[in-house]
């Protein structure tokens, strides 16, 4: 049987779907709520949030990413960063799949992928679990009601938990997989019950699609002046650096906190909503994210909460450091209603730095933003992927590079051409560590990193005194108000200054190291920041 309001020439079984139990299509947010309780999936919270557990999962699988090698897409897929598999496997993955799913009830959003109507995609999300289909209402953008009437998709994302896949018949890596096929214009996710592999599936796919009609996706948040959408800025940066905090600046509105594109017309959405991480979420630093976790609907992953008061443990971390909360834009009450914003005035890169080396904000020339975007140095923070325990250094070219099927440097090409027609001051930003490297120094205060950004995006940074770093060669402020001089000086917040010079010079060695790739591709003038 099926429920709910769908195009009556566009039900699964006119995909080739069929036999499954009950289909229930766009269901609403109460009943995706009353479903998930009803089948045992969650608990219900405080002010109706929704509890949940994702099991083993809980982060991403990278390694398990692969997307189908095809003729049409063989030339153009960065294929040293991306699994191939082949058509046969794919095919046979699909064909079991859809065996397994017969007589299960499946949940269906008919959905939308970015809020420009003219570079939009419409993605069918079929899951097996409805506390997903809440979660990618969350996310996703949501088309009106009426519209659902004629709604076609796409593409469709089949997302089934229950099934385990065989890496020998079906051509991939492990029993679980997250599956791309261009031609055929499905994703498939089995195995995992983790809610970010739905809303990264989607991000990948507009990152093969976008750049052949010049525009840029991008990993990262973005606001604007109030009552100012032409005062835009984007935050680069890969979980835990800070995009989803930073951006949702109470004296800016929130275009959105995690997947953007840049067209001729200017800055735009890929989502509907949020995903914040929630460990150590503080009341009075983060207001707005934190009064989600009690508002109807909002998605709560993997946090100990208490069994009677329902209370979450912001600090417990026992399942894991990437507990998280999902939640519909409109929730924060600065949001854009239009999720536009015009062309970036101020382009930030967040890095996590671990060692302790970087400044708290260096302006960049565009050769030195190039430089340092196709580099992507941050660390991998506890719990984002499998196996992550504590910060880990990396390099994540385009702030980005699980999310990449195409090579970086078409990424690379597209931001040094928007930056050089529209014009941009950009910025590298490190929220990670001062004082030490992990384990020794401290946090970089949050303080001080909102003081810095509100003097770059307002522009009052650009008129300070500037040193030129020894390491890197970028600009960093000298004094800057409501900022204490020595954090703006890494060498000074150590100890022991010797050790510091050490561990730049480590640093730099491992950016030089990591850049030989890009050498063969990139301008001369790219090429100059990067040997110094």
């Amino acid at each position: 049987m099926t429920f709910g309001r769908v195009n009556p020439q566009f039900r699964l079984e006119d995909q080739g779907i069929e036999g499954l139990g009950n289909v229930y299509y766009n269901l609403l947010e109460p009943a995706l709520v009353e479903a998930a309780l009803k089948n045992g999936e969650a608990t219900l919270g405080k002010g109706g949030a929704l509890l949940v557990s994702t099991g083993k999962f809980t982060g991403r699988s990278p390694k398990d990413k692969h997307i189908v090698k095809s003729a049409s897409v063989e030339d153009t897929v960065w294929w040293e960063n991306n699994a191939p598999m082949s058509p046969e496997g794919f095919d046979a993955l699909y064909a079991d799949m859809i065996e397994h799913m017969k007589g299960r009830d499946y949940y269906v959003e008919d959905l939308v992928g970015g809020a420009d109507p003219s570079l939009a995609i419409n993605v069918r999300m079929v899951t097996e679990l409805a506390w997903h289909g809440l979660f990618n209402r969350h996310m996703l953008r949501r088309p009106e009601r009426e519209a659902l009437d004629t709604y076609a998709a796409d593409f469709t994302i089949i997302n089934c938990p229950s099934f385990k896949a065989d890496p020998a018949r079906h051509d991939c890596r492990s029993d679980t997989v997250i599956a791309l096929n261009f031609d055929r214009k499905l994703i498939l996710i089995a195995n995992t019950e983790y809610a970010g592999e739905n809303k990264k599936s989607v991000f990948t796919l507009l990152n093969y699609l976008l750049p052949e009609k010049g525009v840029m996706p991008m990993h990262c948040s973005a606001n604007h002046a109030i009552d100012n959408p032409v005062d835009a800025a984007v935050f680069f940066g890969l979980s835990g650096t800070g995009k989803t905090t930073l951006s949702a600046d109470p004296a800016r509105t929130l275009i959105g906190d995690d997947e953007h594109g840049w067209s001729e017309r200017g800055t735009f959405n890929f989502e509907g909503g949020c995903y914040a991480k929630t460990i150590s979420l503080n009341p009075e630093a983060e207001p707005e994210i934190y009064a989600t976790t009690e508002k109807f609907g909002t998605v709560i992953e993997n946090m100990v909460f208490d069994p009677e008061t329902k209370d979450l443990d912001f600090e417990d971390d026992s399942l894991t450091a990437n507990m998280r909360c999902a939640y519909p834009l409109h929730y924060i009450s600065n949001a854009s209603e239009t999720a536009l914003g015009g062309h970036p005035k101020n382009i930030i890169m967040l890095t996590c730095d671990a060692f302790g080396v970087l400044p708290p904000i260096a302006r960049l020339t565009p050769a030195q933003a190039m430089y340092h975007f196709l580099s992507g140095f941050t660390s991998k923070v506890a719990g984002t992927e499998r196996g992550v325990t504590e910060p880990e250094p990396t390099f994540s070219t385009c702030f980005g590079a699980p999310f990449m099927p195409r090579r970086p440097e078409a990424y690379g090409k597209l931001l040094q051409e928007k930056i050089a027609k529209h014009g941009a001051t950009c910025w590298l930003v490190n929220t990670g560590w001062t004082g030490g490297a992990y384990g020794t120094g401290s946090r970089m205060p949050i303080q001080a990193t909102r003081a810095l950004l509100s003097a770059a995006l307002e522009g009052t940074l650009n008129d300070a005194e500037f040193r030129k770093d020894e390491n890197f060669g970028f600009e960093v402020p000298v004094a800057v108000p409501d900022v204490a001089e020595v954090l703006l000086d890494p060498r000074r917040t150590w100890e022991d200054q010797d050790a510091y010079d050490v561990q730049a010079a480590k640093l730099v060695q491992m950016f030089a190291d990591n850049f030989e790739q890009y050498l063969p591709f990139i301008d001369d003038d790219v090429k100059a920041a990067a040997l110094g």
